[in-house]
């Protein structure tokens, strides 16, 4: 099997579909993954649905099993099949389930719910097996969860889906670059282009999608901003959540003209960053290209980082300087502030000292 990109012939709109060994497309898979196009999901989340789907599928043929007729159990043996070599998925060999050094728990789980997600929408063709793998539970229903006053009188309000399968998964803090680290990271470009594109993901918080569909019409120095709309991108760069507005630094446009002045020249295009250098010359930037910028800064400054980095950073930053966690949601774009909060109000050791030293503990 194979995950296989798919243009439109009549947008060139992106998207993915799973093929069999005989390149034939794998019919229920590829109902989905359309589903999830046509609602408006990004190629990139098609693209990672995929290829849990080709690992689920994989399983059930080694397993022999047939996919509209598997029980729950079947899928509970997904999860240590997902830690076996190679070999040994492949029936070469008994081995014992090694999940650690295959999956992580957050990527069995983000695969349980892929085929949870696929079940969900064969179900609406008889498939059985979504009643199963999920159950609809009132939220807060978990033992010691908090409820208002008098919720018990409401009955089962607000029911949501819940996978019954699930692996326990740790809290990681997600990772953050140190100032020293944001100004090596930005002083090793060489060309300022680059310089202005980490600047204004470490002051803004932009996704790089975001960045990369920007046009020059987007930035405003005069009120000292930049827009994220959601847009088609010729590069195929996404805004993923709605449009917004977010304040930048003053020397971030001084950069900005910097750039526009020394580097891009009378060059006619409408995106901020373009193929100066590279070819298609004047055409938008891709996420390749600044792929390859970031692993060649890595390797000249020795610091591992990606541009979503720059994002925890500011995020993180913020939340630190007591600016309002709602205000840091309508920055980042999130669609819910539990997201904001769950992803970013973390407090590492060096946070707990400084806590501990303000009440005299330490």
């Amino acid at each position: 099997m194979r995950v296989q990109l798919v243009i439109a012939p009549h947008d060139e709109s992106r998207s993915w579909t799973l093929l069999d060994d005989d390149l034939s497309v794998l019919e229920p898979v590829e109902s989905y993954l359309a589903h999830l196009s046509a609602i408006g999901r990004s190629p990139n989340t098609v693209r990672a649905y995929a290829h849990d789907l080709k690992d689920f599928f994989t399983y059930l043929r080694r397993c022999e099993l047939v996919w509209d007729q598997i029980q729950l159990e079947d899928v509970g043996r997904f999860i240590p099949w997902l830690g076996l070599s190679d070999d040994a998925r492949r029936g070469g060999t008994s081995t014992v389930p090694l999940r650690g050094s295959r999956c992580s728990a957050v990527t069995v789980n983000r695969k349980l719910s892929a085929v949870s997600s696929f079940y969900e929408f064969q179900s609406r063709h008889g498939v059985q097996l979504a009643e199963s793998i999920t159950a609809w539970q009132r939220q807060g229903q978990l033992a010691g969860s908090w409820e208002p006053f008098l919720a018990h009188l409401g009955g089962d309000h607000n029911p949501v889906r819940k996978r019954m399968i699930a692996l326990k998964t740790d809290q990681h803090d997600p990772k953050t670059l140190t100032p020293d680290q944001v100004e090596a990271v930005i002083g090793a470009c060489d060309r300022l282009r680059d310089r202005f594109l980490f600047m204004l993901l470490r002051s803004s918080g932009l996704r790089i999608g975001e960045a990369l569909g920007l046009r020059h019409e987007d930035l405003n120095p005069r009120r000292g901003d930049v827009a994220i709309r959601a847009r088609t991108n010729t590069n195929h760069a996404r805004a993923k959540t709605r449009s917004r507005v977010v304040p930048i630094p003053a020397r971030a446009f001084v950069l900005y003209s910097d750039y526009l002045h020394e580097e891009y020249g009378p060059l006619d295009s409408d995106y901020v960053f373009v193929n100066l250098w590279g070819q298609p010359h004047g055409e938008a930037m891709t996420y390749s290209a600044v792929h390859g910028l970031v692993c060649r800064i890595r390797n000249q400054t020795g610091i591992a980082f990606s541009p979503h980095t720059f994002r925890h950073t500011y995020a993180t930053e913020l939340l630190r300087q007591s600016v309002p966690a709602e205000v840091v949601r309508n920055l980042l774009g999130h669609a819910s502030i539990s997201t904001t909060v769950d992803t970013y109000g973390h407090l590492n050791l060096e946070d707990a000292r400084g806590e501990l030293e303000k009440a005299g503990v330490l």
